[in-house]
């Protein structure tokens, strides 16, 4: 194995280290630098292998060391393990083959949260809260959720065995399951908020993200919507074109969407909406996040610059580069960043990545929150976080600003958590007492509510579960707005296990903080487009009387003629 590793180590680290020079199956000649590098690699590689005090493979040292040197690019160039690699693939597809499940990790375990309708689990009857003991027999105790998924996965058609341990029964149930095509949507949920108010929540862009979306707003305007909520928030990005395939949704015909710059003439584009597609000439207010991202922010951005809609919530992560995905041998990959994005208005949103560790550890919210403080901790003006240089102009000639993610027009912090209710977060406890609750009391319509006495059985079953000490549980949960906090999280978590997970958004939706902000900046979002839709009627107007200008002094040029005697 030493002599075909060794080869390996050799070729994967040429890839990587020349990876600029790759198109197609073209490598650029080595020059004498990099030749001497190589020797020095491939020695250091030979005397690490034979004399290192423990056992290792080429494998592990050229990994890491490549890893290494991405890291001294940018954070988001990157190499991809073969399975890493892969994986990137499959979530950037429109669906895969599997079981039709949404699973998370609970109490340690793999757990069903919610099966999705009509999909090959939905139909034995697997349930919410169901654990996924074991996977063709294999345990499923010590595994990830990526490995687990991993093992649900598989060709179209074929049979996956798996014993469930479920509340309530003594024994686990074994059941084969064919797996089947199963879209992977990335609008999770999309529904009519108010009689005129469409909710659309986009939580990353893949293949299928453009249709989708086209889809959806179809659906809403048949419902009768006459403004849009977009929820960008915790949407880390994905595909470019797909972001520009929204984008074009939504800013006016023939209007720059983004724009890419890097160092090869191939890297500078310039994309515009099609001049084909109809405008959504309807007032729009966009959520967004420390973890709104790359493609999510081309979109926010575009719809910001443009002055189509109101951006709200806290500011974005600030991802303003592009990565362009190599193919390298042995299955593995490459993201290279290659070009920097630029919004309509011509800003680069990209944070600055000269300290890794400040990168990623950076929380935009909290340092939002620091600008608006005092050295004493008071409350004061709040200084700007731009520079001049930082500073552009909308369409409309409002100021917006580069350098640290997308700054939204208006502040909408969410509510803080009590350590009391992270407890029970931590615990899965409303998870689970909704589980139990829904076997013993099965809800059949969306129409219920919760009954009075909900949260007093629930603090019965805290106590029972031992979450809680009967002193302890009665100060927190005598508490209102504790007590209304729990009822409706429990309320969501029925109706997961009862109708799916667009019914439990609906519930949340109504103590989310910032959805229910947002839908007040309505009149706002209106006062906006407006404004956006005089501009470009005067525009129109402008470039009408032009061409006119320009026919008439056409048309005396001609008439002009001189004339022989």
């Amino acid at each position: 194995m030493r002599k075909p590793w060794r080869l390996t180590a050799i070729f994967l680290f040429a890839a990587a280290i020349l990876t600029g020079a790759f198109y197609g199956t073209r490598i650029q000649a080595l020059n004498e630098e990099t030749r001497e590098s190589m020797k020095l690699y491939t020695e250091l590689l030979g005397v690490a292998r034979q004399n290192y005090g423990a056992e290792i493979n080429y494998r592990d040292l050229v990994y890491a060391s490549i890893q290494g040197m991405t890291r001294t690019l940018d954070p988001h160039t990157s190499f991809l393990a073969p399975q890493a690699y892969d994986g990137m693939r499959q979530r950037q597809q429109a669906s895969f083959f599997g079981l039709g499940i949404l699973v998370g990790q609970r109490n340690g375990r793999v757990t069903v949260i919610t099966p999705i309708d009509g999909g090959p689990a939905s139909r034995l009857g697997i349930r919410a809260g169901d654990i996924i003991d074991t996977i063709d027999g294999e345990d499923t105790e010590p595994m990830s959720i990526d490995d687990a998924v991993g093992l649900l996965k598989g060709p179209k058609g074929t049979p996956v065995t798996i014993t469930v341990l479920r509340r309530g029964l003594d024994k686990p149930l074994e059941m084969t399951v064919i797996r089947a095509e199963i879209p992977q949507t990335t609008v999770r949920y999309s529904y009519m908020m108010t009689p005129d108010t469409g909710y659309m929540r986009i939580t990353d862009f893949n293949r299928s993200t453009g249709q989708e979306v086209t889809e959806k707003l179809a659906e809403l305007r048949s419902q009768g919507m006459k403004r849009l909520l977009i929820d960008l928030r915790n949407n880390g990005g994905g595909l470019l074109d797909q972001a520009i395939e929204v984008g074009e949704l939504f800013v006016p015909k023939g209007t720059r969407i983004v724009e890419t710059r890097g160092r090869t003439r191939s890297s500078h584009q310039t994309f515009y909406a099609d001049e084909r597609r109809s405008d959504m000439e309807a007032p729009i207010v966009v959520l967004v996040n420390s973890g709104t991202a790359s493609a999510a922010e081309i979109l926010a951005g575009a719809i910001q610059d443009h002055d189509i809609g109101i951006i709200a919530g806290s500011p974005t992560w600030g991802k303003g580069l592009v990565q362009t995905v190599y193919s390298l041998s042995y299955g593995a990959g490459l993201a290279l960043t290659t070009a920097k994005y630029y919004t309509p208005s011509g800003r680069l949103i990209q944070r600055d990545y000269s300290s890794y560790y400040d990168y990623y550890a950076y929380n935009p919210q909290t340092a939002e929150a620091n600008l608006l403080e005092g050295e004493d901790g008071s409350e004061s003006e709040a200084p700007t976080a731009h520079t001049a240089e930082d500073t552009y102009e909308t369409d409309l000639g409002r100021k917006v600003y580069g350098g640290g993610g997308i700054t939204p027009d208006i502040a909408l912090e969410p509510r803080a958590v009590s350590p009391f209710l992270q407890r029970l977060f931590t615990h899965n406890a409303f998870f689970d007492f909704a589980v139990d609750y829904h076997n013993r009391k099965p809800i059949k319509s969306e129409a219920w509510k919760p009954p009075a006495q909900l949260v007093t059985e629930f603090r019965n079953w805290l106590e029972e579960e031992e979450i809680g000490t009967k002193e302890e549980l009665k100060e927190d949960l005598d508490n209102p707005e504790t007590r209304e906090f729990v009822s409706r999280q429990i309320h969501a978590e029925i109706f997961n296990a009862s109708f799916g997970q667009e019914a439990w958004h609906r519930v949340l939706s109504k103590g989310d903080d910032q959805i229910q902000a947002a839908l007040e900046l309505f009149g706002d979002a209106s006062e906006l487009l407006a404004s956006r839709q005089r501009l470009q009627l005067e525009t129109e107007r402008r470039a009408s009387l032009s061409k006119s200008d320009l026919e008439a002094g056409v048309g005396e040029i001609e008439t002009a003629e001189p004339k022989t005697n």
